[in-house]
C-alpha cells in the first residue's frame, strides 16, 4: 500500500508508468480453488453470496480444521482495533463515522463453524474428518457483507464502491498452524497463500466492474448485470464497482492494461504510467505473469492499494503523487502479488522494495523529474527527522524493522522504519554491490520465489548468492543498529 507522499518521504511530488513483455508460462491448479458469487443492493450497501473453497492440504501436517480470514469485520462498529489510524480517520470517514461488518450465515461441507477469533475476524471451520497431507476438502460458505461509507479497501466511496477483501478468505498456514491477525489500521495486516479463482459479481444493470481477474462472460436479466472472472495463482481477488466509470486501455505484450475513471482529465497519461512501468518491471525483474492490469481511480484514504492484476489509486491527488503511487502499487505486483512475504511481521520486505523498484524505474524515466539523489536524499530527511522527535519524546527510538504492525504506534512510526528506511536499505545494498549484482539478486529473488511466501532470510540470501557477504548488513539495518 503506499502512503502519501508527504507522509512518506517528507516532501516530494510524484510520477509513473506501466507494460509488460514475454511469453506467459503454463499455469497449473493451485492447492486453493475459490467459487465466489456475490450480488451487490445499492440501496443496502451490501453484497451477499457463497464462496466454495476447495482446499488440498499441503502442509505436512494432519488437518482438523480449517480457518478463515473475516477481514470485512474490521469496519462494524465496535471492533478492538480500528481499520484506520487518527491521521487518516478525517480522510477515510468523508461523511462522518459510517460502519459495516460481515455474517456469516451457514458453512455446509463440515461438521461444525465458529466466527470468532481475537476482533469477531476468524471463521473457524471443524472438518467432518481429519485432512491428511495430500488430501482434499471442500466447504461452502453463505455470508453477507454490509459495507461502510468508507475511503478505504472495502467500502462505499463517493464515486465507486471498493470491495478488496470480501469474501472469506483462507488463512495462510505456517509452523504448525493458521495465522491469525487482526486488522491493523497500520500497514497491510495480510499474508496469503496462491490460489485460483472463479468469480461471479452480480451488480446493477449499467455498472461496470474493474476486476482482478479476466473477464470470461457478461449476461443481464431483470436490471442486473453478472460478470463472471477467473484468475489463476492470485494471493487475493478484488474488484471495484461503480454507475461511473469511464474505461481507457492498452495492450502490452499480450496483458491487457486497463485505466478506470470518473472524468479524468489525465487518464491518458496515467494509462501511459501503467504501461511503461509494467513494460520496466517485466524487463527488469521477470515475467509479469497476470493475462491483465487493472488500475482504478477512486475513492482511498492514503495513497492507494494493491492487489494482484489490480491497484486502487486515491482520487483526490495531484498529478504527481498519482503517477508516482500507480508505479508503487504496479511494483507491488512483484512484491507482494506475485512473490510474497509476511507483510504482519516483515512489512519492510515488499514496501521497502516496491519503494525501492519505483526510484529504479524513474532513474530510467528521466522526463518525469524524479532523480535518485532526490528521492533518497527526501527518504533519508525524513527518516532522520522522525528519528529526532522519537529519541526526544521516548529517550529512544525503535527502528528495527523486523516486528509485528502490531508494535507500530502511528502512521508516521510505520511510514519511516517500512518505506523510508527499506527505501535507504536497498540504496545501500546497490551502492555497495554495484548496479549489475544488485539487478541480478532481485532478478534471482522473482525466479526463485514466484508463488511462495519468501522469508527475510530468502531475499538475504539471493543478495549473498551475488558474491558479496550482506548477512551482517542486513542484520544492522532489520535490528535497528545501523546509523543513518
Amino acid at each position: 500500500m503506499k502512503k502519501f507522499i508527504a507522509f512518506l518521504l517528507g516532501i516530494c511530488s510524484v510520477l509513473a508508468v506501466f507494460a509488460f513483455t514475454g511469453c506467459k508460462k503454463k499455469t497449473e491448479n493451485s492447492p486453493i480453488f475459490y467459487d465466489i458469487a456475490v450480488r451487490y443492493d445499492e440501496d443496502g450497501r451490501a453484497l451477499s453470496g457463497t464462496a466454495r473453497i476447495d482446499y488440498k492440504n499441503t502442509t505436512g501436517n494432519e488437518l482438523t480444521d480449517l480457518k478463515f480470514n473475516l477481514y470485512g469485520n474490521a469496519f462494524r462498529e465496535g471492533v478492538n482495533t480500528p481499520p484506520v489510524g487518527e491521521a487518516y480517520a478525517a480522510k477515510a470517514y468523508y461523511d462522518g463515522f459510517s460502519y459495516g461488518g460481515m455474517k456469516v450465515e451457514s458453512v455446509t461441507g463440515c461438521s461444525a463453524w465458529a466466527q470468532g477469533g481475537e476482533d469477531e475476524n476468524i471463521l473457524t471451520v471443524n472438518l467432518q474428518t481429519p485432512l491428511y497431507p495430500d488430501d482434499s476438502a471442500s466447504v461452502t460458505v453463505t455470508y453477507s457483507l454490509s459495507l461502510a461509507n468508507i475511503n478505504h479497501r472495502t467500502g462505499v466511496t463517493a464515486n465507486a464502491v471498493n470491495l478488496g477483501n470480501f469474501y472469506p478468505q483462507l488463512c495462510a498456514y505456517s509452523d504448525g498452524g493458521f495465522i491469525e491477525s487482526p486488522y491493523y489500521p497500520f500497514g497491510d495486516p495480510f499474508v496469503s497463500e496462491i490460489a485460483d479463482y472463479n468469480v461471479v459479481l452480480d451488480v446493477p444493470e449499467g455498472w461496470t466492474a474493474a476486476a482482478s481477474g479476466s473477464l470470461t462472460g457478461e449476461t443481464t436479466a431483470a436490471g442486473r448485470k453478472k460478470c463472471s472472472y477467473t484468475l489463476k495463482k492470485a494471493r487475493d481477488f478484488a474488484a471495484v464497482i461503480s454507475d461511473s466509470f469511464e474505461v481507457c486501455e492498452g495492450e502490452v505484450g499480450g496483458v491487457k492494461v486497463y485505466y478506470y475513471h470518473t472524468g479524468d482529465e489525465h487518464a491518458a497519461e496515467y494509462l501511459a504510467a501503467a504501461e511503461q512501468s509494467l513494460e520496466y518491471f517485466s524487463q527488469t525483474f521477470g515475467e509479469y505473469v497476470y493475462p491483465t492490469l487493472s488500475v482504478v481511480s477512486t475513492g482511498f484514504y492514503c495513497g492507494g492499494m494493491e492487489y494482484p492484476a489490480l491497484t486502487m489509486i486515491n482520487d483526490s491527488m495531484n498529478f504527481d503523487n498519482t503517477v508516482y503511487t500507480i508505479v508503487h502499487e504496479n511494483a507491488h505486483q512483484w512484491w507482494y502479488a506475485m512473490v510474497g512475504s509476511d507483510q504482519l511481521n516483515d512489512p519492510w520486505q515488499d514496501e521497502g522494495l516496491a519503494e525501492y523498484s519505483t526510484l529504479m524505474f524513474f532513474e530510467t524515466h528521466p522526463d518525469y523529474g524524479f532523480t535518485r539523489t532526490g528521492l533518497i536524499g527526501s527518504a533519508t530527511r525524513a527518516y532522520r527527522n522522525f528519528f529526532s522527535i522519537q529519541s526526544q519524546l521516548n529517550g529512544k527510538a525503535d527502528t528495527s524493522m523486523t516486528r509485528n504492525l502490531s508494535t507500530y504506534s502511528s502512521d508516521y512510526e510505520y511510514t519511516n522504519v517500512t518505506y523510508n528506511k527499506g527505501m535507504i536499505l536497498f540504496d545501500t545494498l546497490r551502492k555497495s554491490l554495484g548496479d549489475k549484482a544488485f539487478t541480478s539478486a532481485l532478478k534471482k529473488y522473482y525466479g526463485k520465489n514466484l508463488y511462495k511466501i519468501a522469508s527475510r532470510d530468502d531475499i538475504c540470501a539471493c543478495f549473498i548468492s551475488s558474491g558479496t557477504d550482506v548477512e551482517g548488513f542486513f542484520a544492522a539495518f532489520l535490528e535497528g543498529r545501523i546509523v543513518i
